[in-house]
C-alpha cells in the first residue's frame, strides 16, 4: 500500500468488512460516519513490512503539522530500534539524545547521581511492567538478586503498582532486562510514549468476582496495547520471544479495524511509526475501591456487575492527568470524567478507539500539551465522544450509578476467598532495603509465595496458608515492622518519589525527606490539639510532574525550587476532589510557620470533629486560610498558675466519692459543682 492508499483509507467512510469478527450487541445501536474534518489530526501512514520495515510520516491537512523533536526520533527509529541497537555496542556509559528517548520504550530512564560533581555517572533506571501489580514468586526472586547484583541494593515500589531498579550501568543492560524477561518479567512500555502499567485493586480475592474481573480486564487491556514490532525481543534476547501466548480476544480486537483505528500491513498496528503523542495512563477498578486513584488516569474503567453477580459492562472515564509546569496556567492536573458505558463484549475495542483518538488528535508540536486531557479540555467531553464513537462504530450508553468511592490500603491480614490468606505490608517510601529486604526474601522463598503490589507503594504477600501466618508475623515482627494499628495514619496514605539524587527533574527533595517532614507534620498537629491518630492525606513530589498524585492530597508538597515547597491543599480522603495551590516556594525549613496555623485552624473552627483537612480546607475557601497564615501570631499562651489544690479531710473526700459515683461523675466535678453552687447563693461580699 503506497502513502496515498494509506491516507485514504484511513478517511473512508465505509465499514464494510470493519466489523469482522466483532461480537456486536443484540440492541439496536447508532453507527456514527467518520468524518475527519472534526480536527486536523496529523495522521501518520506506516508503510512496508518485515523486521527491517521502513517507515515514512505525513500529516493531514496538506500543510504538515510541527513535530517536537521526540516525534522525529520516533519516526526514524525503525519502531525503537535504531540508534539504540547501535548505541548499546559502543563503551560510552551513557547512550545519545535520540537513544535516551526510544529506550524509554524499554522500560529505561538514563540517569546520574546529581550529588557527584566531578562528572557524570551514567546509570540506568529500569521499570517493570506488571498489570494490577502481579508478581510471581519466580520474578520477584528474579528482581531481589538483581538489586543487589548490578543495583543500588533496594528495590522501589512504585506508584502505578510496578518496581524500580536504581542503578544498573549500560554495560549490563542486556542482562538485567534478559534475566527479566526470562522470569517472566517485562519492562516493555513501563515508560515512553505509550501506554503505561495498567493499574487495578491490588487484593487477590478469589470469590469476588468482580475483582477478578478487574485485573483480568487490566491484563487484556495491557496486552492489547503493548508494542508489537518486536523491538524489545530482539534486542535483549536476540530476538526470542519468551512470554506465552495472548487471550484470542486480545489479538482479534487489535488487528480489527474500524473507521481508522488501524495502520493496515504495519507492525504497529495501533502506534503505527509515531507512537502517542505522550505517555497514556489506564486504570480498572470496582464500584466503591479507589484504591488506585482512578480519576487521575487518561482511562478509568469501573467493572459493572448485574443483579445475578454476571460481568454486565464497564463505566470510562477519561481525561485525568497530573502533570503541570510550575507558574505556567495552561499546564494543569485534571480529574477524568464520564464518557459512557460499554457492554462487556465491547470493552478493548472502546479502550482502542479512545486510544486512536488521542494518538490522531494529540498535539505532537509541543510535549508539554500533549496529554489526552488537554485534547479533552480544548474539545469537551460532547466533541471528544463524538470522535471516539467514530472509531469505536457506536454510540456509548450513559454510565452507571455508583456507591460512594473509599480508599483502601489493604494492610494487615485478610482472606482471599480460596483458603488461603494475603499480609498487606506497609512499605515507607516504596523502598524495599537492608534487613525488610532481607526477610521479605526469605518469607517469599521459603513459601514460595506471589506478592502484589499496591498504588500506594506498598507490597501484599499473597496465597499464605493459615499454618504459616503465625511463623510470617515472627519473622516480620522481629526486624520491627510495625502491625498496621501501629503505624501513624499520616504515614498509611502518604506517597513520595524517588527524587534526589537520581531523578534528572527533581527541583527538591521527596521521598530521602518525607519520613522527617511527616514528623514535623505530626508534631504540629500535636501542638495545636490534633490527636497523635488524626489523619491526613499527605504526598511529596519532587518536581511539578506529579508521579506521586500530590494534586488529590489534603495536602501535597511539590517541589519548587532547592529546599522549599509548593504547597497544595483541599483533596479529600477518597481521592475524588483536585487540590489546590496555596502557596509558593516555602522553604523546608520554614513549613512549621504555615502548618501551626493551618492546623490550628482547622481543630478550632471544624464544623464537627470528623471533618477532615480537605473538606475543611475548600469550605473556608483558600483565602481565608492564606490570610489566617499570614496574620498568625501564634498559639494561645497557656495562662502562668493555674487552679490551686483545695485540701479537704478524709472523712469529707470519702463522702464525695460516695455521692459523685451515685451520680455517675468524678469528685473534681461534683466538688466544682457543690462550690459553684453555694457561691453564686452567697451573700456579695462588702
Amino acid at each position: 500500500m503506497n502513502l496515498d492508499m494509506a491516507l485514504a483509507a484511513s478517511s473512508s467512510s465505509l465499514f464494510a468488512g470493519s466489523l469482522a469478527g466483532l461480537s456486536l450487541n443484540p440492541d439496536p445501536v447508532t453507527r456514527v460516519p467518520i468524518d475527519r474534518t472534526i480536527g486536523a489530526p496529523l495522521r501518520i501512514s506506516c508503510v512496508g513490512g518485515g523486521s527491517q520495515v521502513r517507515s515514512t510520516a505525513t500529516a493531514t491537512p496538506a500543510t504538515p503539522t510541527k513535530r517536537s523533536q521526540v516525534e522525529i526520533f520516533k519516526e526514524h527509529s525503525n519502531f525503537l530500534r535504531y540508534p539504540l541497537n547501535e548505541d548499546l555496542l559502543n563503551e560510552n556509559a551513557n547512550v545519545s539524545e535520540a537513544s535516551t528517548q526510544i529506550i524509554k520504550f524499554h522500560g529505561s530512564y538514563q540517569q546520574y547521581d546529581r550529588e557527584v560533581k566531578q562528572s557524570r555517572n551514567y546509570s540506568f533506571m529500569l521499570r517493570t511492567k506488571q498489570p494490577a501489580g502481579k508478581v510471581t514468586n519466580q520474578l520477584y526472586l528474579a528482581m531481589d538478586e538483581l538489586a543487589d547484583e548490578f543495583g543500588i541494593g533496594s528495590l522501589r515500589l512504585t506508584t502505578r503498582q510496578t518496581f524500580q531498579l536504581h542503578g544498573v550501568l549500560k554495560k549490563n543492560l542486556k542482562t538485567v532486562m534478559s534475566t527479566v524477561i526470562r522470569n517472566m518479567g517485562s519492562t516493555l512500555g513501563a515508560c515512553g510514549d505509550l501506554n503505561r502499567n495498567v493499574m487495578a485493586p491490588p487484593v487477590p480475592y478469589h470469590d469476588k468476582p468482580e475483582y477478578v474481573h478487574a485485573v483480568e480486564t487490566a491484563e487484556k487491556i495491557a496486552a492489547l496495547l503493548a508494542p508489537q514490532a518486536g523491538a524489545y525481543y530482539d534486542m535483549w534476547v536476540d530476538g526470542e520471544k519468551i512470554m506465552s501466548a495472548e487471550p484470542p480476544d486480545v489479538t482479534e480486537a487489535r488487528n480489527t479495524n474500524i473507521n481508522g483505528t488501524n495502520f493496515e500491513n504495519c507492525p504497529e498496528p495501533i502506534y503505527g511509526v509515531q507512537f502517542l503523542p505522550r505517555k497514556f495512563k489506564v486504570a480498572v477498578t470496582v464500584p466503591g475501591d479507589n484504591s488506585i486513584d482512578l480519576f487521575t488516569n487518561d482511562v478509568g474503567i469501573v467493572v459493572i456487575m448485574d443483579d445475578e453477580g454476571e460481568l454486565e459492562g464497564f463505566n470510562l472515564y477519561v481525561g485525568g492527568g497530573m502533570g503541570r509546569t510550575h507558574r505556567i496556567q495552561n499546564t494543569f492536573p485534571r480529574l477524568s470524567e464520564p464518557l459512557g458505558f460499554v457492554p462487556k463484549e465491547d470493552i478493548l475495542y472502546a479502550v482502542k478507539a479512545i486510544v486512536a483518538t488521542q494518538r490522531d488528535y494529540g498535539r505532537r508540536d509541543e510535549r508539554r500539551y500533549s496529554r489526552l486531557k488537554y485534547l479533552i479540555d480544548d474539545w469537551g467531553i460532547e466533541k471528544f465522544k463524538l470522535v471516539t464513537e467514530q472509531y469505536y462504530g457506536r454510540t456509548f450508553h450513559p454510565v452507571r450509578d455508583l456507591p460512594p468511592w473509599e480508599f483502601k490500603s489493604y494492610l494487615g491480614w485478610g482472606e482471599q476467598g480460596d483458603g488461603r490468606l494475603f499480609y498487606g505490608l506497609h512499605v515507607e517510601n516504596g523502598r524495599i532495603k537492608g534487613e525488610l529486604k532481607k526477610t521479605l526474601r526469605e518469607i517469599i522463598e521459603t513459601y514460595n509465595l506471589s506478592v502484589r503490589i499496591s498504588a500506594n507503594q506498598n507490597l501484599i504477600l499473597c496465597d499464605i496458608r493459615q499454618a504459616w501466618k503465625s511463623k510470617i508475623n515472627k519473622s516480620l515482627a522481629a526486624i520491627g515492622v510495625q502491625l498496621p494499628r501501629s503505624i501513624d495514619p499520616l504515614n498509611v496514605t502518604a506517597l513520595a518519589c524517588p527524587a534526589l539524587p537520581l531523578c534528572p527533574l527533581a527541583i527538591t527533595e521527596a521521598e530521602r525527606g518525607a519520613p522527617a517532614i511527616l514528623e514535623r507534620i505530626r508534631a504540629s498537629m500535636k501542638k495545636v490539639g490534633l490527636g497523635s491518630k488524626q489523619p491526613l492525606v499527605v504526598r511529596f513530589t519532587g518536581c511539578p510532574n506529579g508521579c506521586t498524585r500530590p494534586y488529590m492530597a489534603e495536602l501535597g508538597l511539590v517541589g519548587d525550587g532547592p529546599n522549599s515547597y509548593q504547597l497544595w491543599v483541599g483533596g479529600t480522603t477518597n481521592q475524588t476532589r483536585l487540590a489546590q495551590t496555596f502557596m509558593e516556594k516555602v522553604k523546608v525549613q520554614e513549613l512549621e510557620k504555615v502548618f501551626e496555623p493551618l492546623f490550628h485552624y482547622w481543630k478550632t473552627e471544624r464544623s464537627h470533629e470528623d471533618e477532615s483537612f480537605g473538606d475543611f480546607a475548600m469550605r473556608v475557601g483558600l483565602e481565608t486560610l492564606k490570610n489566617y497564615v499570614q496574620t498568625f501570631e501564634g498559639l494561645p499562651k497557656k495562662k502562668k498558675g493555674g487552679p490551686k489544690i483545695i485540701n479537704v479531710n478524709k472523712d469529707l473526700y470519702e463522702a464525695l466519692g460516695k455521692m459523685a459515683e451515685a451520680e455517675g461523675t468524678s469528685v473534681t466535678n461534683l466538688a466544682t459543682k457543690v462550690l459553684s453552687s453555694y457561691v453564686d447563693s452567697a451573700p456579695t461580699a462588702q
